[in-house]
């Protein structure tokens, strides 16, 4: 049986890299595939789980339209595919990486099998090209591991047979862990040291993050008015790693540069920003990631979007859905910075076997071809 794992994006390589560690583990051989549709930050991730692809498609362009990034990521891998045989593809989530390599193997006539399955919000517009990713992909894909129970109903809703459902956990808690352990065992790098020297650990640490493409504009303007308001409480801290999309970035360095207690500072690598979240008080995010990985943390996050396709968050009270609303987001927030809060739950995303569980099935599946 020959395996392909594919992936893009910074997001991708975290929740994909404990498979790789797994199969590796395991003694099951497999190919890598990266697009890069991620490059710097997407290198950092492969650094520090110690991964090498073994094709890598490199296919960013400055200003590149997401069609013209679907014809080059369907281009390319057909070259792959044209190269070597493969029996199974591994995609992960709602990239356009993901549903366009799922695509590709499907042309070929290529099994795949969909990591972080059945997330929905069935609002294509939000999150904007992400849930039609993630429906595509659903559509296209045999296999189907999903973090959740929920998220597996989402499928058998959708007439997925539940045969080619498997209920795993979401990869990205094995990461964090993988991660904790490594700090918690003396890991560090400049960033991290940097970060001590200018973080105030005596105050709340409000930790922000932003980069959904519906909430450009007006969205962000508003997030900005909201962390203006909750930096008057002299306890609180913010420190925002402001995404580098201009649409983003311009916005947030005009509205929040030179104030007081608002530390602006440059995207993260993995293992630095794992260690910052690992200090907040609460999180503000866009960030499907961040809503799965910080209650293993228990940390609370307000999710800055209209729409969640992690219920489970919600249902559990770790997360809570505030949108761009100024108004709510400050009220939220005060909430969970009130020394009487406390956030003790089992995370709803997982405990740290995902990728076992996803690798026994490929086992599973490697004597089926025999």
């Amino acid at each position: 049986m020959k395996i392909l794992i594919c992936f893009g994006t910074r997001p991708e390589a975290i929740k994909m890299a404990p498979i790789c560690l797994e199969l590796v583990k395991q003694n099951i051989p497999f190919k890598l595939c990266v697009t890069a549709q991620h490059r710097e930050m997407l290198d950092q991730v492969l650094n520090f789980f110690g991964l090498l692809p073994d094709y890598d498609l490199n296919i960013m362009k400055p200003n590149q339209s997401l069609n013209m990034l679907s014809s080059r990521i369907l281009s390319k891998m057909d070259g792959i595919f044209e190269t070597e045989p493969f029996d199974i593809v591994l995609v992960h989530g709602d990239t356009t990486t993901s549903s366009l390599v799922a695509l590709s193997a499907f042309h070929r006539n290529i099994k795949v099998a969909h990591v972080e399955a059945g997330l929905r919000t069935y609002d294509k517009q939000s999150p904007f090209p992400e849930e039609l990713n993630r429906q595509l992909t659903g559509r296209i894909s045999d296999y189907h591991f999903t973090p959740t129970i929920k998220a597996k109903e989402n499928l058998l809703s959708e007439k997925i047979n539940e045969s080619e459902i498997i209920v795993t956990g979401n990869t990205v808690i094995d990461a964090l862990l993988v991660a904790i352990q490594k700090i918690d065992e003396g890991y560090t790098n400049a960033t991290i040291e940097s970060l001590k020297n200018k973080i105030d650990l005596n105050k709340k640490l409000i930790l922000v993050t932003g980069h959904r493409r519906e909430s450009f504009g007006q969205g962000f303007e508003n997030l900005c008015k909201a962390l203006l308001e909750l930096v008057r409480e002299e306890d609180v801290q913010i420190v925002y790693p402001v995404h580098l999309n201009p649409n983003v970035k311009n916005v947030v360095y005009e509205k929040l540069s030179n104030i007081e207690n608002i530390l602006l500072i440059e995207p993260l690598d993995y293992p630095s920003f794992i260690w910052l979240m690992s200090k907040a008080t609460v999180i503000i995010s866009d960030s499907g990631g961040i809503q799965e990985e910080a209650p293993s943390l228990n940390i609370p996050v307000l999710v800055t979007r209209n729409t969640t396709e992690r219920d489970e968050g919600i249902k559990a009270k770790c997360s809570f859905l505030v949108g761009t609303n100024p108004k709510k987001i400050v009220e939220k927030a005060k909430e969970v910075l009130d020394s009487d809060f406390v956030m003790k739950v089992n995370n709803p995303y997982g405990n740290g076997n995902a990728a076992k569980r996803i690798v026994e099935f490929l086992r599973d599946f490697k004597y089926s071809k025999c």
